[in-house]
């Protein structure tokens, strides 16, 4: 199967690199702009990431870590599980409760036009990531390194690339143990070869 995706590294497709690079898989990477025509004729809201696998576009980031990690068994448990309920509410949970705060932020910051923005806003949003921090961390578990104990997911490498976006946005990460995770995922060498991509 050959797989080519579309996003520069320093959107979301970030995810989606660091999964296939965790997954040992090869691909091409097209290092394109939200918008840019090498996007648009695939996705043509002009969202990145895009992956194309076998000709057919997949788009949004969470969609595309979840289709090549059950596609290749690995980073995930198998759907139907209890487990996989688990690792999906986690995942939910990380994309309601920081990606979705570390957006808007991003938003009123920089993406939408000036007369739009509402850069108060910030100060209720920080308010409510370090409130998401310490749910989140209730419901790590403590019998080892990643979110579900010692079985690494989608959802380790989504809530370690929201941290990231978090610290390059000044939103404090005020739990050690979320620290501690973010720092032990961005030292893997997948994340590390993700970036150079």
């Amino acid at each position: 199967m050959g797989y080519t995706l579309i996003g520069t590294v320093k959107s979301r497709a970030m995810r989606v690199l660091w999964t296939l690079e965790e997954l040992g898989l090869a691909y091409d990477h097209v290092d394109a702009a939200p918008q840019s025509a090498d996007v648009t004729r695939f996705s043509p809201a002009g969202k990145v990431p895009v992956l194309v696998a076998d000709g057919v576009p997949i788009t949004d980031s969470v969609a595309i870590m979840t289709y090549l990690a059950d596609h290749h068994g690995a980073l995930t448990f198998p759907a139907g599980t209890l487990d996989r309920a688990r690792q999906d509410s986690l995942t939910q949970l990380i994309l309601d409760e920081f990606d979705a705060l570390l957006w808007t932020a991003a938003k009123h910051s920089f993406v939408l036009p000036a007369e739009h923005r509402v850069p108060a806003i910030k100060d209720s949003l920080q308010w409510e990531f370090a409130r998401s921090q310490a749910n989140l961390v209730s419901r790590m578990a403590e019998d080892g390194p990643f979110l579900m104990g010692e079985t690494m997911t989608i959802a380790d490498i989504l809530l370690a690339h929201c941290g990231g976006w978090a610290i390059n946005a000044k939103f404090p990460v005020t739990e050690q143990r979320l620290r501690d995770h973010i720092a032990m995922m961005r030292d893997r060498p997948a994340f590390h070869r993700a970036l150079g991509a």
